[in-house]
């Protein structure tokens, strides 16, 4: 039980002592480093900034304040950009997504089996129609020719002899010297070699068409594609891939579709005339290519609601390519005279689309407009505006009926930079100067450093900053009182003086803001 209690009293004993060690340890730690001879480097730049945070913590309450009042207080003109409303021609485009198509596509296959001999063209070459593209070896198909063709000799030269032989017994039975079932046979044998010179012309046909099938000519005019087969190899009409594929593609076609609900105003304009199509690029904007609507599907896809359309196109540039996908614009109509603004101008709010009118007073005043159709560039207005009204289009933030505008010039001016804080609530350029905003005593500092600008938030009465004097130091820093009551805003301390403690702070050459 002593035991027990030793052991206890000696770990109360070590914990008070350590709890001591740990409350006490700024203390002697201090002494140590003292006796050692050294500072701890962190301490100037924790004085520094604890002065800074006792400075911002005063000015906070006051300076702050009165710079978000100025804020708040604007009330010079807001910088726009603006755009005069036009009178022109609009055309009414249908827009859709769609893949271009070669006009005819043919697939050149064998009609006869046998090994290739030759290759009548490049790879990617532009064919006539009638072009050899390759030749299969017709050894076999030339002696088929010709036996069709002895076959048709010989018959002929039986038939020959059974008419010879028809005429003896005519002459025999008109003498009485022979019979009349003669003649009857003979007839009969003329009508069969007869009949048979016609088969054997016919086998001479078909001999000769599949001769000509060793020939495989261009069916159409084309370009030629990779093609599938080389000489040497053993083709025949039931291959599938073929010899090489073959497409037309001047002129080509574009398949696209539109809504469904467009079709109406689709027939109604194409009952007018050929409609005219633009292929346009993938940025929105190019014309690669110029058109005329060829044909409309007879049936509206009913799992997409659409309707295909198909329209043709020279395509001089080979511009457009076979599965290639593009972007089809049809035009339907052309409005005549329609007033039109920038898109940017027009402004939408509870009760509709307004814009915002530049009066000649350069103040602004909402007005009510209603918007034909428009898209990315302009808008067409059916009602509200008139050709010269000048609308705003950019810098609507601070924008309100009977705000006091300033029209930017130049293209550079589209997007308006801030404006400088205000003073006495009037707006500020960047670069002018304010009354009694800095005051320099005319000493310079000759440290050599660039000068450190330092704003302080704290006001005072005469405009001066209590805590100047640690960084008299530097030379060249600058102390800015930005509300200050005194009339001076900033007051430049250029004394030399004071050594070089300050200057070597790398915290005292921070900047506070608020």
């Amino acid at each position: 039980m002593a035991r027990t209690f030793r052991v206890l009293m000696s770990i109360a004993v070590i914990g008070a002592v350590a709890y001591g060690a740990y409350v006490t340890r700024e203390r002697w730690l201090g002494s140590a480093e003292r006796l050692l001879g050294y500072q701890s480097a962190a301490a100037p730049g924790e004085q520094a900034q604890g002065e800074r945070r006792g400075n911002q913590g005063q000015g906070f309450g006051q300076g702050g304040g009165r710079r978000r009042g100025s804020l708040s207080q604007f009330t010079g003109p807001v910088p726009v950009l603006a755009a005069d409303a036009k009178s022109t021609d609009v055309p009414v485009y249908i827009d859709g997504v769609g893949s271009v198509k070669a006009l005819n596509t043919v697939t050149v296959r064998a009609q006869v089996s046998g090994k290739i001999v030759e290759i009548g063209f490049e790879e990617g070459q532009d064919i006539k129609k009638g072009d050899v593209i390759a030749r299969i070896d017709d050894a076999v198909y030339k002696a088929q020719l010709d036996q069709a063709i002895a076959k048709k000799a010989q018959d002929e030269a039986l038939l020959a002899g059974a008419k010879r032989d028809l005429e003896r017994f005519q002459r025999m039975v008109a003498t009485a010297s022979g019979t009349q079932q003669q003649v009857d046979t003979s007839t009969s044998l003329v009508a069969q070699y007869t009949a048979q010179i016609q088969s054997d012309q016919a086998a001479i046909e078909s001999a000769q068409a599949t001769l000509d099938y060793t020939t495989i000519e261009a069916p159409i005019d084309g370009r030629t594609g990779i093609r599938n087969v080389d000489v040497g190899n053993l083709v025949s009409s039931s291959d599938a891939t073929g010899i090489v594929t073959l497409s037309q593609i001047k002129p080509i076609s574009v398949l696209f579709s539109i809504p469904q609900q467009q079709l109406a105003r689709v027939n109604a304009a194409s009952a007018t005339g050929a409609l005219s199509v633009q292929a346009i690029a993938s940025n929105g904007q190019t014309v690669i290519d110029n058109g005329t609507l060829a044909v409309v599907d007879n049936q509206v896809d009913p799992t997409t609601g659409t309707v295909k359309l198909k329209a043709n196109f020279p395509n001089d540039k080979l511009a457009l390519w076979p599965g290639a996908f593009v972007n089809a614009r049809l035009l339907v109509e052309t409005l005549k005279g329609v007033t039109v603004i920038p898109t940017a101008a027009v402004q939408r709010g509870p009760n509709g689309t307004f814009v915002y009118i530049v009066r000649q007073d350069q103040t602004v005043a909402m007005k009510p407009v209603t918007v034909r159709q428009q898209d990315d560039v302009q808008a067409v207005i059916a009602d509200g505006l008139a050709p010269g009204d000048k609308v705003v289009t950019t810098g609507f933030a601070r924008l309100q009926d009977g705000s006091k505008v300033q029209i930017s010039a130049g293209a550079g001016a589209a997007a308006p930079a801030a404006t400088p804080p205000a003073v006495d609530g009037q707006p500020v350029a960047e670069n002018a100067a304010q009354p009694n905003q800095a005051q320099t005593d005319g000493n310079t500092a000759s440290d050599g450093q660039r000068p450190h600008r330092q704003h302080n938030g704290q006001g005072g009465s005469g405009g001066q900053n209590g805590n100047g004097g640690q960084g008299a130091g530097n030379g060249g820093h600058r102390r800015h009182n930005a509300d200050g009551a005194g009339g001076n805003d900033a007051n430049t301390n250029g004394n030399t003086g004071g050594g070089d403690a300050a200057s070597t702070n790398p915290s005292a050459t921070s900047t506070q803001q608020q």
